[in-house]
């Protein structure tokens, strides 16, 4: 009779659940043959498991050991089964007797000594555990901070495969691992980061503000060393707090890519990831072998920063423009097809001109205009179309710089950010969709303004040579701009700010 186990596997940021069938075959020789389409980091299970019971002092089961991965149809990758396979083959050697162990289930790559070493994806893995009705998850010890954050599941964390034998067969007196949520929630949306670190920039900094109000993608122009980087990176810390929700979601994507450190339960500071411009499609947006998330993902809930804009591949960026329209990534290749969250704020920087200075005023651009031409038109204008604010990242002036830090702290922000979210949530009744993901007819209905700003808005656009994809990011800015200020009308000063963030529109003349 077959010896049954229950593991998972990761598609995508989800778990499924499978089926681990241990039994005899019907010959002679000894071997163990594992079937369900695995790859070959499963079929080399075979032989971390046979070394791994004997170092253990079990022996593995004589003649031809078939071992199944079910549903059949479905590709199985990773080290991952490890430990329930060992544990079916003891268990159908008849080695121990465990009536309680389809009440588990078990995940976990073995070393050769029989030590249980981690595996990815374990939250999602503890998800479907809870979801499926097992009692319990028995994992490596280095992940159980991550399963331990699912409320409703016992985690049991082992060492050894004698630990998890222990388990199953009641023997051992280990218990539940327990973990504090809420304590370690606290503890890890910790960051030592402040906007008030950035000396001078103020008008970045409101631009800055601006952009996490209403989510609105934006893009630096600046020569170098002028903070472009420093400002980026503070963003973050000005969004609102990540909700527990949020932080899972967040988490189980970081999880499935193997990012998490060892002992970490939870990603609960907003992501911020800045892929150098050499980057590949692949791992911008994800795919390879095994379908991993790419940077655009890794990002999600967070920032996106793409620093030395024009210098990435073209063609690179153009892949972002579907994450960027639907909050997600779908990844098809010939092994099969997986969907990864991408709700991002993308945020760009780049020089003004090839060598940065084109509107430095204290220092002289070389740049022909061709040159300079040539420099822009690396990004093609779909990409730019997604940047709601442009704004202008002057050089930093001595006295800014020896000065004390002033201005708003990132937590004065942050509050700011969270009461225009939530005027925006009012609005749409969505915490979701904020003002930069309104459409047109919403555009319609909420951006309405009077006589004296439609004139201000119709020479500015005759006069800057403004696109009709520009009018609309214009209005939907000065709506964020009025919610900041708790204001149901658009004013004309909201309007005048909202035109001065198009400076990539006046540099280039269109």
């Amino acid at each position: 009779m077959p010896a049954k186990k229950f593991s998972a596997a990761l598609h995508g940021i989800d778990a499924y659940l499978v089926e681990v069938e241990s039994d005899r075959g019907f010959q002679a020789r000894q071997e163990m043959v594992i079937l369900g389409l695995p790859d070959a980091a499963v079929k080399e299970s075979r032989d971390r498991v046979r070394t791994a019971l004997e170092n253990c002092g079990y022996e593995f089961p004589l003649g031809q050991i078939v071992t199944n991965l079910a549903p059949a149809d479905t590709r199985k990758e990773g080290p991952s089964f490890d430990l329930p396979i060992a544990l079916a083959c003891i268990q159908l050697d008849g080695q121990v007797v465990a009536p309680d162990a389809g009440r588990f289930m078990a995940v976990g790559e073995l070393a050769l000594d029989g030590r249980v070493r981690p595996v990815r994806g374990c939250l999602s893995i503890a998800l479907t555990c809870r979801k499926e009705g097992y009692r319990g998850l028995i994992l490596p010890k280095a992940n159980a901070d991550e399963a331990a954050v699912v409320d409703g599941l016992e985690v049991y964390p082992v060492e050894t495969l004698t630990d998890a034998v222990g388990i199953i067969t009641g023997q051992s007196d280990a218990e539940p691992y327990q973990l504090n949520l809420e304590e370690v929630f606290n503890d890890a949306s910790y960051t030592d980061m402040d906007f008030k670190d950035v000396r001078g920039q103020e008008q970045v900094k409101r631009a800055l503000l601006v952009a996490a109000a209403g989510s609105h993608n934006c893009l630096m122009i600046g020569p170098p060393g002028s903070g472009k980087t420093m400002l980026a990176k503070r963003l973050s810390t000005i969004l609102p707090h990540l909700t527990m929700e949020e932080s899972l979601e967040t988490t189980r994507v970081h999880s499935v890519a193997g990012l998490l450190e060892p002992g970490q339960s939870l990603v609960a500071v907003r992501p911020f990831r800045a892929p150098h411009h050499t980057v590949s499609d692949i791992a911008l947006i994800g795919g390879g072998t095994a379908l991993r998330p790419g940077e655009v993902s890794l990002a999600h809930k967070g920032v996106l920063f793409l620093d030395e804009l024009p210098e990435f591949n073209r063609k690179t960026l153009e892949v972002l423009r579907q994450p960027l329209e639907a909050g997600k990534i779908t990844i098809s290749r010939a092994s099969g097809t997986v969907e990864y969250p991408s709700e991002i704020m993308l945020v760009g920087a780049m020089n003004p001109c090839p060598c940065g200075f084109y509107t430095d005023p204290k220092k002289v651009c070389d740049c022909s205009d061709q040159r300079i031409k040539n420099y822009m038109g690396k990004i093609s204008g779909p990409l730019l179309d997604r940047f709601d604010i442009h704004v202008e990242v002057p050089a930093v002036n001595y006295d800014d710089l020896a000065s004390e830090p002033t201005g708003d702290t990132s937590e004065q922000f942050r509050q700011r950010v969270f009461n225009t979210r939530q005027i925006q949530a009012e609005r749409f009744d969505s915490t979701a969709k904020t003002n930069a993901l309104m459409t047109g007819k919403e555009v319609d209905r909420f951006c309405k303004v009077d006589e004296e700003c439609s004139s201000l808005l119709r020479h500015a656009m005759d006069e800057m040579g403004l696109s009709a994809r520009a009018y609309t990011r214009i209005l939907k800015v000065s709506r964020t701009i009025a919610d900041l200020d708790g204001l149901a009308d658009i004013k004309l000063e909201h309007l005048t700010e909202a035109i001065q963030y198009r400076s990539l529109d006046r540099l280039l003349g269109n």
